[in-house]
This record gives structure tokens, C-alpha cells and sequence, in this order.
């Protein structure tokens, strides 16, 4: 058992947008009174994001996590007022591109052993930093990175890090699609799901939120009251968000403990901001 990091391993960034996709959530402003307890939720399954962000051949070949990455992360530097092309990025999931890896492996296992270059291309796990370069004509650092059902906290870990590091702000994508069967019976993802935040580390006008990130090993996961939203929670591993977004929704101050590792969680504290 570690002890629960002090003060020293305290992390703060500021918060200046936010981008959701999810089932019943399209988009944050849309999607707040939801989150924040103040409206009914229905989850149903919206269409996905047209990857309009993309030239057209990219466009056709663009996966489902390629769409949700690219409309969540205008969506959060929209918000933020930043340049795509100028803004650091990590990308987070806990299993990339499932439907592309079926087809890798229906092909490897049917007679007529030839693959795709763009299945092959769209397999490895940093292909929507790649469309999101495309897309925005991007030259900025990005990070691809993956920790299971910690993915979300680990991602905002790197993000925070990268940004307090870099100083300079930092765009974090995390984002999940359930996977096709047989892989779905080993590996069962909830409905597609994708979250953008752009993080800063100092206050900006566009900052509405501070955050502090500590790791912990002594506090409960946080859950969501509302059965359907724990629902998504628990069964999409980039919806570990949501009891983070639900505060951020009311504009709250308090903290939530989000997944991470098996022994090891990330407390997130958050306090409303009105901008430098």
C-alpha cells in the first residue's frame, strides 16, 4: 500500500473547454443540465460526428474513434479559443480501433491473406493524432497512450503534466467504441463514447475551471447518481469522466476520484474559475 501523495505531488491546471459525445450527450453546452442533474437523461445513441474537419479521401476512410476524437477536440479548443494547429495534444484509449482489428483478422484468416494499407494504417493506436494533424494541419507534439480501464485518468495525468512541463496548454482526447463480436465477448466496451479538454497551466479569459490532480491510494471510486449515466460509467472506460463532467456541469467545488491503476487512483479536485 503507497502512502496518498502530499502536497508535493499536487498538480493544478485551468480548464478552458470542453468537447462530449456520447449516447444522450452531443455536446457540452447541450449536454450540462444533463450532467448537472437538472434535466432528464435518455441515452440514446446519437449518430456519429461527420468528420467534416477532414478532406474527403481522408473523410471516407476515417474510423468511428477517428470521428469522435476529431469532433470532440474542435468542440474543447473551439470553447478554449486556441488554434488546432498550435496546441499539444494527447490522445487516450483503452483499446483503439476494434472494428479495424476484426478486419485485420478476418482477412489474416480467410484465404485471400491480402490487407488493406488503409485498414493497416487505421490499426495502429495513434491514428486519430494522425487525422487530427491532417485535419488541422498540426505540427505539435502529440502522445497516444492506453491504460485499460484507467485510460481517461492516465491521459489526464500526461495532459496536466505535459501542460504545467510545457507550459503551454495541452489538448486531452479521450475516447472508447465498443468492439465488434468475437472480440466484444473478451473485451466488452459500452456505447461509443469521447471527451475533449483543453488544459492550461496558468488562468487564461477562457478559464472557467482550476483543477488539482493528486494520486491517492485511501479514496472510493466516484459513481454517478444517475443510474443510467453509472451505467455508462461503468461499461465505457473513457466515460470514467463522467463524475468529473457532472461536476463541472453544476459548477461545483469538490473532488472526485476517478480509475487508474489497480492500486493506485487520480483525486481530481475542481474549483469554478471567471478567467484571467
Amino acid at each position: 500500500m503507497q502512502p496518498r501523495a502530499g502536497a508535493g505531488g499536487l498538480m493544478r491546471v485551468y480548464l478552458e473547454g470542453i468537447g462530449l459525445f456520447g449516447p444522450g450527450l452531443e455536446g457540452w453546452e447541450a449536454s450540462r443540465g444533463i450532467l448537472a442533474g437538472d434535466a432528464p437523461y435518455t441515452p440514446t445513441q446519437a449518430p456519429l460526428p461527420a468528420a467534416t474537419l477532414l478532406p474527403a479521401n481522408e473523410r471516407r476512410r476515417a474510423p468511428k474513434i477517428v470521428r469522435i476524437a476529431l469532433a470532440t477536440g474542435a468542440e474543447a479548443l473551439t470553447a478554449a479559443g486556441r488554434d488546432p494547429a498550435l496546441v499539444p495534444a494527447v490522445f487516450t484509449s483503452s483499446g483503439g480501433d476494434g472494428d479495424t482489428i476484426h478486419e485485420i483478422m478476418s482477412t489474416l484468416a480467410s484465404p485471400v491473406r491480402e490487407l488493406s494499407p488503409t485498414r493497416f494504417h487505421n490499426s495502429v493506436h495513434n491514428a486519430a493524432a494522425g487525422y487530427w494533424s491532417i485535419a488541422t494541419g498540426s505540427r505539435a507534439a502529440s502522445t497516444s497512450l492506453c491504460c485499460h480501464d484507467g485510460s481517461f485518468a492516465a491521459g489526464l495525468l500526461e495532459a496536466a503534466v505535459q501542460a504545467i512541463a510545457g507550459g503551454k496548454a495541452v489538448m486531452l482526447v479521450a475516447y472508447d467504441v465498443p468492439y465488434p463480436s468475437p472480440l466484444a465477448e473478451a473485451r466488452p466496451i459500452g456505447p461509443a463514447f469521447g471527451v475533449a479538454m483543453a488544459l492550461s497551466p496558468t488562468p487564461s479569459p477562457a478559464s472557467f475551471a482550476r483543477l488539482e490532480l493528486e494520486l491517492t491510494t485511501d479514496q472510493p471510486l466516484s459513481q454517478n447518481t444517475e443510474p443510467a449515466l453509472e451505467a455508462l460509467r461503468r461499461t465505457t472506460p473513457a466515460a470514467r469522466s463522467l463524475p468529473l463532467l457532472a461536476v463541472l456541469a453544476g459548477n461545483g467545488t469538490t473532488a472526485v476520484t476517478l480509475e487508474y491503476l489497480p492500486d493506485l487512483a487520480l483525486s481530481v479536485s475542481t474549483t469554478p474559475e471567471e478567467g484571467a
